[in-house]
């Protein structure tokens, strides 16, 4: 049976990202491991930017029903 991907927070893919980059910094992986966490790396990375997109979209949205109830 295939297992469910959960969807992971920004704070958990930020928590992973950091890992990797910690582990990427430290230099001592070899040349796959490398390669892998730099490809999980980006695949949070773009997880965390669609977020923050996300979130930026809904203050915009709050603040232009506040722009119209004040006119």
């Amino acid at each position: 049976m295939p297992k469910e991907k959960k969807e992971l927070s920004y704070e958990q893919a930020r928590a992973r990202l950091t890992e990797i980059t910690e582990k990427l910094s430290a230099g001592n992986l070899g040349l796959e491991d490398t390669l892998k966490l730099w490809e999980e790396g980006e695949k949070l990375a773009e997880i965390c930017q669609k977020i923050l997109d996300q979130a930026q979209a809904r203050l915009e949205e709050i603040q232009a029903e506040y722009e119209e109830e004040d006119e």
